[in-house]
């Protein structure tokens, strides 16, 4: 391969890398909201093994690449399920004026693991799991095939072909991901640090992971079968600027409103 060559795929590599970690924001604090309640050995176990299966799910999707624009049910799946859980745990949160001090996520919590070991029970922790491979699933398809629409453009190295495509192109596109993966899964962690801290922070995220649900939702809308939005919609500069405006708008205002958990403790107790 040659030096300009390198240097191409090179470029192309990091646009995938900033394009990921970029994705990997909204999509890791969606992960952050499914493993809170476990407690942080089996929340940190059920982050590993979702990151394990979420590499060799896309080491396969990357094979059967040409088939993936069919897949809009499985975004469909997940847009549906993260506007579910979105709705529930603010409608849960604001029914009640006055939320009955049993029924706090802390005592739900408490309920769920068990004294003894500190462990939610195996069937929780594998549910947790699932739940994490499936959104991982539901954001891959948009971030493989967005990744793949870049590499195509590469030239051919002529190394020969894995899947349909250039063993040169698979290399950029399977690194950008799994880079993409490590990005998620750190960047989880920290979430899940700020939503302790921050209890009332969770308000604001739920109605991100309500946010990221319209994103999908408005990627299977575009979908050629689909056809109800515009196919270059979901990539339009205008939508995705959109998004991201009102993402961060959303993050900030609930960063000022929310309080860190000493400091409102001890000002309840006052």
């Amino acid at each position: 391969m040659g030096t300009e060559l390198l240097l191409e795929y090179l470029w192309v590599l990091l646009v995938l890398v900033a394009l990921e970690g970029l994705l990997a924001a909204d999509n890791a604090l969606v992960l952050a909201i499914m493993v809170r309640h476990l407690p942080e050995e089996q929340r940190k176990k059920a982050l590993f093994y979702g990151l394990a299966g979420a590499f060799i799910m896309r080491f396969a999707s990357l094979f059967v690449i040409s088939f993936l624009v069919d897949f809009w049910l499985v975004q469909a799946l997940g847009a549906a399920y993260l506007l579910f859980i979105s709705g529930k745990n603010l409608y849960d949160r604001f029914k009640k004026k006055e939320p009955d001090k049993s029924e706090t996520p802390e005592k739900d919590k408490a309920d769920a693991v068990d004294p003894e070991t500190g462990q939610v029970s195996k069937k929780e922790f594998w549910m947790t799991v699932l739940k994490v491979e499936f959104a991982d699933l539901a954001f891959a398809v948009d971030s493989i095939l967005a990744a793949v629409a870049l590499a195509v453009a590469l030239p051919p190295t002529g190394f020969g072909h894995i899947g349909s495509l250039d063993t040169g192109q698979f290399a950029v596109v399977f690194a950008g991901g799994m880079i993409g993966l490590i990005i998620m899964r750190f960047a989880a962690n920290i979430f899940v640090g700020l939503l302790h801290k921050r209890p009332t922070l969770e308000i604001a995220a739920f109605l991100i992971v309500g946010w990221v649900g319209v994103k999908l939702a408005v990627i299977v809308l575009a979908n050629p079968d689909l056809a109800v939005l515009p196919e270059h919609f979901p990539h339009s500069t205008i939508w995705k600027a959109s998004f991201y405006i009102v993402l961060v708008g959303i993050a900030v205002a609930g960063w000022f409103a929310s309080s860190p958990k000493l400091k409102r403790n001890k000002e309840q107790s006052s």
